[in-house]
């Protein structure tokens, strides 16, 4: 080999390797400006890669290294939606990459008061907003495919964590809650339920009530007895958290707390106020617990009709099997609630 061709071999090999070099900086080194570790990057349906550029152009060093890359591997037409997770020290390759991996949302919810509330909760988790949500969910046509009204539809979320995709639409939310209802509503409860002359709605309604009567679990089945024997004797149930419910509904305020009901709230016109409405109010007051589900299913049997806060045992209740016996209950409860100045 002679040394010209020599030196141009050295010449070439040099300037591959600072091309190759190059390419290695500009596309497989950080491009990433975080000041976190790791932050998820949302992208929502519809989005073009124009709309992409500029949702992540607060965390790329390089954008035209991005667009490149982008090009290169077709991401540029194959936008997706959906969250993904951009970590310090990423590079355009890693950037693409990524951008294509949509993580699942691990989405919880509990306690909550009505629909719409929930609707609130879940949109902030997932893309589709409240509007949309509770639009989805009081669609006649579902409703009446399933057996619900927009009173009760509320029953049919049980609260858990659920893993989603941001990007799910709410109707295919809906449908995998209606999917997660029917698989908790199995033979064994659907037996329980029928034992009791209730549907599974108003077993769940029941079971808001007691959820909201006692959050002591260790009594949830004497206090699901005694509503079973209020509705067996053709009894109002009387519940105080009903009462509370019609007075938060009747002020569309569901923020304010009420610690006391009053006499004259107990003539509130209302569909929810078992005081003057027998049997089972239109739907849930709350979300109830799956406990509070089961607590129902699983009824303590016993001679008791009515109950009431104790006073000596914070949280806990006092039973009773006649009106007299209660009255003396309630008169001492009512005198304790004085002493403490809980007026509302």
């Amino acid at each position: 080999m002679n040394s010209k061709l020599k030196k141009s071999l050295i010449f070439l090999s040099i300037i591959a390797f600072l091309v190759v070099g190059f390419l290695y900086v500009k596309f497989f080194t950080n491009n990433t400006k975080l000041d976190q570790k790791e932050f998820f990057v949302k992208i929502p349906t519809g989005s073009t890669f124009e709309d992409v550029k500029k949702i992540i152009a607060p965390y790329v060093n390089n954008m035209s290294s991005f667009e490149f890359m982008a090009n290169r591997r077709s991401y540029s037409e194959n936008v997706k939606a959906g969250r993904f997770l951009f970590k310090q020290g990423m590079s355009a390759f890693d950037q693409v990459a990524t951008l294509r991996r949509n993580v699942p949302v691990d989405l919880a919810f509990n306690n909550q008061e009505r629909l719409e509330n929930l609707c609130e909760r879940l949109s902030a988790q997932i893309e589709p907003d409240t509007t949309k949500l509770l639009a989805t969910f009081r669609d006649t046509v579902f409703l009446k495919e399933n057996g619900f009204t927009k009173e009760n539809v509320f029953s049919m979320f049980l609260p858990n964590t659920y893993q989603v995709y941001w990007n799910i639409s709410a109707e295919k939310f809906r449908d995998k809650m209606l999917k997660e209802y029917k698989k908790f509503w199995n033979p064994e409860r659907l037996n329980k339920a029928e034992l009791l002359d209730l549907t599974p709605v108003q077993v769940i309604t029941l079971a808001s009530i007691v959820h909201k009567e006692t959050a002591k679990k260790s009594e949830r089945k004497t206090v699901a007895g005694v509503y079973l024997n209020r509705l067996n004797e053709g009894m109002p149930l009387q519940a105080d958290p009903t009462v509370i419910y019609a007075l938060k509904l009747r002020d569309n305020d569901f923020n304010q707390i009420i610690k006391r009901v009053l006499y004259n709230d107990l003539f509130i016109s209302s569909p929810y106020n078992t005081y003057l409405v027998t049997g089972l109010p239109p739907g849930p007051i709350v979300m109830p617990d799956v406990d509070a589900i089961d607590a129902v299913l699983n009824a303590e049997k016993h001679n008791y009709l009515y109950f009431c806060a104790s006073t000596e045992k914070f949280g806990y209740h006092v039973f009773a099997a006649t009106y007299e016996q209660h009255q003396v209950n309630a008169k001492k409860y009512s005198a304790w609630l004085n002493n403490l100045g809980t007026k509302r």
